[in-house]
């Protein structure tokens, strides 16, 4: 019987961390192991067209599994392309192994051609990045890489020069036992002790979610009607938190709507729940602060606490919910709710007066049409820039919908290949990627992917032929808008010429049969809405003290109207309030 190749034995470890695909593009250095997936039933190979799409996709299935994920490039600039999807892979927190092929082991530190460092290049977006120097080395190193990635929750990077992995695996190797899912952390009872003496002191409490409440509606629910707080969120607690939510007072940051900036600054207790939230200028600095994370690095990094858990947010919500005093008093939460409907209501006509007869057509509507047509359980990648803004404003969670984006990295050009991988975990699911005109032409070869493989992914490209956000940007800082204007084709007649199913619509009363259209086709398909580049107004309470950068152009960016169907839900929130 022939004995296994290094290559091989890679392949067969990925297969037994439940690893299904493999993203990638080909090359001399990766041959053996792409030769290793071509006989291995398992596992597929998946040849996408540039390897940066690789990462996005990759790191997309993980997001939406949490299980690991794989992707792969070959020596020097081959790997080198898969950077800015593993960053974006590493600040999301998704498992994600990566295999940078490398040049032969004999010509490392020559300046061999396409020699780079993988291992010291990968190091700042990875939890693990190391060389593989023998084949002896390898089953540990993997493994070792394979914790790191599924134990702390982002990407692991492995360089494995191609001669190597052409080599005779060792005789009998040991098959080590791999962690593939995490554990739950309890805080200790001292923490939940402390917690509850401040809880039961404080008068008026607010909640505000991050991504870190995932699992847990539950019992954050419970919590919140035990204390009768207010419940806010960010962008990435949107998903997890805001659906079948009596005590929704909105967002905050720079999309934010809503009463959650007043919620989390008329509290005098505040308890961030599994948010690492950026934007420190809109945490309060005169109330008692508490954070809750499963990362304890991320405990404190944003704002000065009085008290720092230590734990898994629906752990010790469980632990927490039955020691703390319940309360009847329902002022504060009552006026936090009426506010944020007064708030949601003066700006809803942003987005429906007259909108079904303006050319160019509001992008507002166009989001708001999708959201009403998509299905219940779709998966929405979303491109950074202007459709952060539409999608925090318009897509409605429900407990089934999945909003993917780069929303800590802040890449352009994610939704198309995050779309990707999602679309290839689940063929049946409904996959849209709501894309910007820039974003989509950076990586827009990767449309040929969704060709070749038939992935029924629909692209729904919100073309104002300009890179709207930065045009912002330069608007706020008082410069004229210089090197923002895209000259655009035809994205339906390209997308047909690639043989796809693609409608154009210019005409607002065009929009909806048009989507449907497209979302009942069997197959990709792409619709080009010719969206209105000057679509967006500045809100009223921004300032530069709070934002700087990016953050001060995205911050002022903020529509001024236009909420989608989250005002019904504040209304009906609003009949939540006991009557005098």
């Amino acid at each position: 019987m022939a004995k296994q190749t290094v290559a091989e034995q890679f392949v067969d470890t990925l297969v037994r961390c439940g690893v299904e695909r493999l993203y990638g593009v080909v090359g001399d250095s990766l041959n053996p192991v792409v030769d290793a997936i071509r006989r291995t039933p398992a596992i597929d190979w998946i040849q996408v067209r540039h390897e940066e799409t690789a990462a996005f996709a990759a790191g997309a299935e993980a997001q939406l599994t949490g299980k690991l994920a794989a992707c792969a490039g070959s020596c020097g600039p081959g790997n080198l392309h898969l950077i800015n999807g593993l960053y974006d892979a590493h600040r999301s927190m998704a498992p994600v192994l990566a295999l940078a092929s490398h040049i032969p082991s004999s010509e490392i530190g020559t300046s061999f051609f396409q020699e780079t460092h993988p291992d010291r290049l990968f190091a700042e977006c990875s939890h693990y990045s190391e060389l593989i120097s023998s084949e002896q080395q390898m089953p540990r190193v993997l493994q070792t890489a394979i914790q790191h990635a599924v134990g702390q929750q982002g990407v692991s990077v492995v360089a494995l020069p191609g001669d190597l992995a052409s080599e005779e695996a060792p005789d009998s190797p040991e098959e080590h036992a791999l962690v593939t899912s995490r554990p739950t952390v309890r805080p200790g009872d001292a923490e939940i002790d402390a917690l509850v003496h401040l809880i039961d002191d404080a008068e008026k409490i607010t909640l505000f979610c991050g991504a870190g409440t995932a699992g847990a509606h539950g019992e954050v629910m419970e919590f919140a009607e035990r204390l009768k707080t207010p419940v806010g969120h960010a962008l990435r607690g949107k998903e997890w938190i805001q659906y079948d939510n009596p005590y929704d007072v909105g967002m905050s940051g720079l999309l934010g709507y809503g009463a959650a900036y007043e919620a989390t600054h008329e509290c005098d207790l505040l308890i961030l729940l599994g948010t690492d939230f950026p934007y420190n200028a809109f945490l309060p600095k005169d109330c008692r602060i508490v954070q809750v994370d499963v990362r304890p690095e991320h405990l404190g990094r944003r704002t000065a606490l009085d008290l720092a858990v230590w734990g898994d947010v629906r752990e010790t919500l469980r632990c927490l919910t039955p020691r703390v005093r319940a309360r009847t008093d329902r002022r504060f939460l009552d006026r936090m709710l009426r506010k944020h409907a007064e708030t949601l209501e003066g700006v809803v006509k942003a987005y429906t007066r007259k909108v079904e007869k303006h050319t160019p057509v509001h992008p507002e509507y166009a989001a708001s049409v999708l959201d009403e047509e998509a299905a219940d359980d779709a998966v929405f990648t979303v491109d950074t820039g202007m459709c952060n803004v539409w999608a925090a404003r318009y897509l409605t969670p429900n407990g089934r919908r999945r909003v993917i984006g780069s929303f800590s990295h802040g890449s352009m050009a994610n939704a198309l290949p995050q779309a990707i991988g999602a679309q290839f975990l689940d063929r049946s699911r409904q996959v849209v990627s709501l894309s910007g005109d820039g974003g989509f032409t950076m990586l827009m070869g990767d449309f040929l992917t969704l060709v070749q493989y038939d992935l029924p992914v629909k692209v729904v490209l919100f073309n104002n032929s300009s890179l709207g956000m930065v045009e912002l940007e330069m608007m706020v800082d008082g410069m004229p808008a210089y090197g923002t204007h895209n000259r655009n084709p035809d994205f339906a007649a390209l997308a047909e010429a690639a043989g796809a199913h693609a409608v154009r619509v210019e005409k607002p009363k065009q929009l909806r049969g048009a989507l449907r259209d497209v979302l009942a086709h069997d197959g990709p398909a792409l619709l080009d809405i010719v969206t209105d580049p000057h679509a967006l107004s500045l809100p009223p309470k921004i300032t530069r003290e709070q934002v700087s950068g990016f953050a001060l152009s995205a911050g002022r960016t903020v529509l001024d109207g236009g909420v989608g169907r989250m005002v019904q839900m504040a209304r009906s929130n609003l009949r939540n309030i006991p009557r005098p």
